[in-house]
Formats: structure tokens, sequence, C-alpha cells
């Protein structure tokens, strides 16, 4: 969402089209988002005809500047004029976003969003109305309450990291990459993730108010392994991920360690360590990918099998 509003602040004059209410089996949920300029597209609601139909009407709306629903009948039904057959139907809002109004409403909702707080928005269905931040509305319209993106502190700029700030930043985390070696930990090998080259403890003394803050231990050695722990458990928000890259037998000797410091053993157990999901990963593109994934999991849950388990049994 954070990467959305960061292109809407681009590409006015644009048209925001927002899936506001759904019914049955459908490809996106409600807040899902698309912008439509008139040549270009970003982000999507679902693909396929219905999603072609939203861009079409999207462009007479960019000339027009007067809002519309737009309805996809992902139903199926013979007798009527379907986009789909996932069986459920989806309405979308379709607004200009261009005037300074617009352009003052994203940079705040950027402001709140990049500072780590979540925010209220409300958008009025009135033709002469404009969305604006509030928790209470009185008129007829849309609220919405935005998340902060959620951060991953990646602890280590080695091989991996590299690959997994990629990743990372794909599937809509907001990446910082701490790392005391400033010939690794630099915004040529991390163009799109902050980073941090001071100590580890100051680096998460720095996110004390991040409360979707996710972890990656992916460092060079042991040493550091323990310092990075010690400050991320210790914090008083805890991490909702935090996982340590290393073999069962590193992992069990820095567990011993920092259990020494102190760290009470129901702290260890939220570790995620070895880091990952069990994919046969070698190389570091592919841990990185396995690390991702296990953060998909943690942060929208799911089980980690195939998803064609189930049919395979049946068969």
């Amino acid at each position: 969402m954070l990467n959305c509003y960061r292109q809407l602040l681009e590409k006015m004059p644009a048209v925001l089209a927002t899936v506001m209410q759904v019914q049955g089996s459908v490809p996106r949920e409600v807040g899902a988002k698309m912008i439509i300029t008139e040549t270009e597209i970003f982000g999507t609601i679902g693909g396929g005809a219905g999603e072609a139909k939203v861009i079409q009407k999207a462009r007479k709306v960019l000339q027009t500047g007067e809002k519309q629903w737009v309805e996809i009948d992902l139903t199926g039904a013979l007798q009527r004029d379907t986009q789909g057959i996932c069986g459920g139907i989806m309405r979308v809002w379709l607004e200009r976003w261009e005037s300074d109004r617009y352009l003052a409403l994203t940079q705040q909702i950027l402001t709140q969003l990049e500072s780590g707080q979540s925010v209220s928005i409300v958008t009025p269905f009135a033709p002469h109305q404009s969305p604006y931040l509030s928790e209470d509305c009185l008129d007829e319209a849309f609220i919405e309450i935005i998340e902060p993106s959620p951060t991953l502190l990646i602890v280590g700029a080695g091989h991996c990291g590299i690959q997994l700030a990629k990743v990372a930043d794909l599937i809509g985390f907001q990446v910082i990459v701490q790392d005391d070696r400033s010939e690794w930990a630099n915004a040529n090998l991390y163009p799109n993730a902050e980073v941090f080259n001071c100590p580890i403890a100051d680096a998460v003394a720095q996110l004390a108010t991040h409360t979707e803050l996710y972890a990656a231990l992916v460092t060079r050695g042991y040493q550091y392994d323990l310092a990075a722990l010690q400050a991320l458990l210790d914090r008083t928000l805890p991490c909702r991920y935090l996982g340590m890259i290393g073999s069962e037998k590193r992992v069990k000797q820095v567990f011993r360690a920092i259990e020494k410091a102190g760290i009470s053993p129901e702290k260890l157990r939220s570790i995620y360590a070895p880091i990952g999901l069990d994919i046969g990963a070698l190389t570091p593109e592919e841990i990185a990918v396995s690390i991702s994934a296990e953060l998909i999991l943690v942060r929208r849950g799911g089980t980690g099998r195939s998803l064609s388990q189930s049919l395979r049994m049946i068969n």
C-alpha cells in the first residue's frame, strides 16, 4: 500500500481504482487498489476481463472527472455479462486524483505510513466531496484503515542479504539493512533499502516504535548473531518474526550462549532457526526465496503445504 501511494504521488493525474465491496469468491480483497493513467497501470485488482473493464472505465473517468462504480461479475452466469468464473462479484470505485487537495492528502498518507503509523481514510461517494483523513465519518462513504507496511530488518549485508532485500521489497516489505561494513552495506548494493552502518543495538533502538518489525539474521559470524538476538529479544514490542540463518549445530550453539545471558527459554522458542522453509534451497537467491516464503507464511497465515496436495490425494 505504501508503494501504491508513492506511485500515485508521482503519476497524478491518475484514477485510483479501489475494491470496496465483494461477495463470494473473488481474486482480490476489499481495499485492493490499482492506479490508471493515460499510458500506465500500477497494481492489480485481479486481472482478466474484469480488470480490463475497470481500466476502460477509468480512462473515461480520467477525462471527465466523474466518479463511478464498476461492477465485476465473476459468477459465470450464462444470462449475464460476466467477466470470469471465480464465483463472486466485486464493486470497484473509480476516482480521479489530480488537484492540490489530492496531492496534499497523498503526502499526508505517506508521511504517516512511512513513520510506522496507521492512517484512516474516508472516501465519500458524493460527487463534489473529496477523500480526507479522519476516524469519524457522517457521510455515505468508504472508511479504510491502512496499516503501515511491515519492516524487514536484515542483519548482515552479505550475499544472502543482497538477494533477500530484493525479494522482500517485491513482496511489500520496507527493507532496512544493518551491517558495520560500508563496503557491503551501501546504497549501490541495496538501492531499495535504508542502510544502517551503526551497531545493531543502535539500529534496533531507532526501530523501537515499529509494531510490524520482522528481522532476519544472515550475519557473517556467531558473535554478530548473539549481539543481534540480545538487542531484538529485549525490545519492548516483540518482533513479529525473528529468524536466524545457520546449521542446526550453529543455532544450538548460539541458543546456549544467549540463554546464559539471561534470555528466557520462552523467548528463544519464538525464534525461527534455522531460518526459512524447507524447499531444498542452496544458492543465495534460493535461500532468499525460502526466507521470504516464511515471512509471507507468518504475515498472512497458511500451512506451507503444496496447494496441489489435496487434489493429488483425491486422485
